[in-house]
């Protein structure tokens, strides 16, 4: 198993936590929807896993390169 740490490729705010620590993932499956410029940008799994631990809380600001979750894969 190996720890896969999650950015947001956007600068803005946590709209949304769609999956909780524990939560199983499938590759492409939203994470949390983030709000920049009036959009909803979603933060995506880019593997399969599982969901370890959020850095943010609803209504975060958040900065573009940020590690916003972490999961384990494998």
């Amino acid at each position: 198993m190996s720890t896969v740490k999650i950015r947001s490729e956007v600068t803005g705010s946590v709209w949304k936590l769609l999956k909780q620590p524990g939560d199983t993932l499938a590759a492409g499956e939203e994470i949390m929807l983030i709000e920049s410029m009036k959009m909803e940008i979603p933060v995506i799994s880019e593997e399969a896993g599982r969901l370890t631990e959020l850095q943010v809380a609803e209504g975060d600001a958040i900065q573009e390169g940020q590690i916003v979750a972490t999961m384990q894969v494998g």
